[in-house]
């Protein structure tokens, strides 16, 4: 297990395990990154990896693609996310496009999001994701659709609270006895269960308790990170703070120290059930 701090979202002092400052990276990286610094990074942190980590905000998700480089065998990615993050515009290294460099390296079978909330997984926003991966079943993109159509809902993948957590079993239970890398950021979770840089999202840390453990019966978790906790931007790169800038929601938040409680009780109850 491994902290790489790029941000100041946790504070590695609470942290039980060992932690990196990695601080220097993060305003290069943050939210979209040039590939000659993601790949830079990467020679410099790849000999301290460990098989699960946890990192800065969402701004950061894309460097999950880096994560899952070390990993030896064939293995399907679930991801808890609200957010699909599959858009295939530039820039190629950007934390709503690191599923199709997920999808690039040899061991990944195919990538599994589940709880988007966001737009982008409807028209036209579609238009901008990886609907080619989708259609081979190498993307799964599982949507809450409570508040669409009865038409919508059809949509391929798309949940509803009353019937999510039969579809997830039925999921796990095909992956029976096979590789898992889990991935979670936390603005899956709702604004009372996690505060981040993004919108917040419809599961409950109950949700994600019992879908990990579901994830452990079935599976074998190989390797997986936490991503998600709020931190105050810093970029390296007038273009990079400005494209992040407009693509971030104008939101409130409690008080620093009512961050870190929210944040770190989080942590808390599903660290345990991913890495341990």
């Amino acid at each position: 297990m491994l902290h790489l701090d790029l941000d100041g979202a946790w504070e590695r002092n609470s942290v039980p395990f060992e932690s990196v400052d990695t601080t220097a990276w993060g305003p290069r990286l943050r939210f979209c990154a040039l590939p000659r610094e993601v790949e830079n990074f990467y020679r410099e942190i790849e000999p301290q990896l460990a098989p699960f980590l946890l990192y800065g905000s969402g701004d950061f998700h894309h460097l999950t693609a880096l994560w899952l480089r070390p990993v030896r065998e064939p293995v399907t990615v679930v991801s808890f996310d609200n957010h699909p993050d599959w858009d295939i515009r530039p820039p190629k290294w950007c934390c709503g496009s690191w599923v199709n460099r997920a999808l690039e390296l040899p061991q990944v079978k195919k990538v599994s999001v589940w709880g988007c909330g966001n737009f982008e997984c409807w028209w036209p926003r579609k238009i901008f994701g990886n609907r080619r991966a989708e259609r081979e079943s190498r993307l799964q993109v599982h949507p809450w659709a409570d508040d669409r159509s009865a038409f919508a809902r059809k949509r391929r993948g798309a949940i509803v609270r009353l019937d999510w957590q039969q579809r997830f079993l039925a999921f796990a239970k095909e992956l029976a006895g096979e590789a898992v890398y889990v991935t979670i950021d936390l603005d899956c979770l709702r604004a009372t269960d996690a505060v981040t840089n993004w919108e917040s999202g419809r599961f409950t840390v109950d949700d994600l308790e019992w879908a990990l453990g579901e994830l452990r019966n079935a599976t074998r978790i190989v390797a997986g990170d936490i991503c998600g906790a709020f931190s105050t931007p810093q970029y390296a790169r007038r273009k990079q703070r400005f494209v992040s800038e407009m693509d971030h929601p104008k939101l409130s938040r409690p008080e620093p120290v009512e961050i870190c409680r929210i944040n770190s009780e989080t942590l808390r109850r599903l660290w345990p059930l991913l890495a341990e």
